[in-house]
């Protein structure tokens, strides 16, 4: 049996009444890149919250390396949120030194670089970047961890196709060695190509899940295709 990285095992959230996951269970191990999918309301912000520690009032168990969510466990995980997280009057060099200051995993000539790499200007305020542009940045910043698991939320949703390929190729050639990346989106066609594993989520349950190559033969179709049939209405 391979070392497990992350361990989801029978979560259950509700908020009141609604449930937003219900007996969610899967494992990744090190250096796999899995697509967490499913439309909206199917339960991925909220799991994605859980794994960082963000929501506790959950029934089940989450491990990272054999911690719970908690301290020892922010210093394992690199978080991309789905919208900005930082105070738009702040510089993006002071963004830079936010995060060195608070992460130790930090690398700041790998953030340079990829700042330099990716256009962003970083003598600007972040309230002066286009969303694209923050994007890429809160990307730079999370990128430039040397953590255990990288979790991103929608990474590419705001940028335009001709830059998306220039995202996913530094999402993937950064990310350390012996690391996973678990990716939420829902423009699969663009990033499928890098997917190990996929899985789906619909009203809060995992649909189904599996290597991708494997589902891929499995029905004929691309992971895209096989979205487009698990969630068409």
């Amino acid at each position: 049996m391979s070392e497990v990285l992350l361990e989801i095992k029978n979560v259950t959230k509700r908020y009141g009444k609604q449930v937003a996951l219900q007996n969610v269970s899967f494992d990744v191990a090190p250096g796999r890149i899995v697509g967490l999918l499913g439309p909206n309301g199917s339960g991925k912000t909220t799991l994605i919250k859980i794994i960082n520690n963000l929501l506790a009032d959950y029934e089940g168990e989450v491990y990272l390396c054999g911690h719970a969510p908690g301290v020892e466990t922010k210093k394992l995980v690199s978080y991309l949120p789905d919208k900005m997280a930082l105070p738009t009057w702040l510089a993006v060099t002071e963004a830079l030194n936010l995060y060195a200051n608070f992460f130790a995993d930090f690398d700041r000539a790998r953030a340079e670089n990829l700042l330099h790499s990716l256009k962003v200007p970083p003598g600007k305020k972040i309230g002066e970047l286009s969303k694209g542009m923050q994007e890429k940045l809160m990307l730079t910043l999370t990128m430039a961890r040397r953590a255990k698991l990288y979790v991103l939320d929608e990474p590419i949703a705001g940028v335009d196709p001709a830059a998306r390929d220039l995202i996913i190729s530094t999402i993937i050639d950064n990310f350390a060695d012996g690391s996973s990346l678990l990716i939420s989106t829902h423009i699969i066609s663009d990033v499928e190509a890098v997917f190990d594993d996929v899985i789906f989520l619909k009203e809060g349950a995992v649909d189904l899940q599996g290597e991708a190559e494997a589902l891929r033969s499995q029905h004929g179709k691309s992971i895209d295709q096989l979205f487009r049939e698990v969630y068409r209405c």
